[in-house]
């Protein structure tokens, strides 16, 4: 299913400014400052720590994406949910106006 280009639209500029939320989010700040001294940490030791070093990188860079791959999803959910409430209550809305006005209609 394609959803019109408005549609996109609006989902695109909802998840840049998701995104753009959670970058700002301070616990993904501390856990990407985290990250980055991890990473800083490879290059700074000999050959051996730099084995350890590189794995605490890649673990803390790990649960970093999968915070924010997390929050992503969890804004999505709720977007799509209040979406479809929004969606089905402007149809149902529609749908008694709809039999209402037949009504009207059907008694002169």
């Amino acid at each position: 299913m394609d959803f019109p280009p408005w549609m996109q639209q609006a989902i695109q500029a909802r998840l840049d400014e998701v995104s753009a939320l959670i970058e700002h989010d301070p616990e993904l700040s501390r856990v990407r400052e985290e990250t980055d001294e991890a990473f800083e940490g490879l290059f700074a030791g000999k050959d051996m720590e730099q084995t350890s070093k590189y794995a605490e990188w890649e673990s803390r860079y790990i649960v970093t994406k999968g915070i924010e791959n997390e929050r992503l999803y969890m804004q999505g959910l709720r977007d799509g949910i209040q979406l479809t409430v929004s969606l089905l209550g402007q149809s149902m809305f529609e749908e008694t106006n709809a039999k209402a006005d037949q009504t009207i209609n059907a008694n002169p």
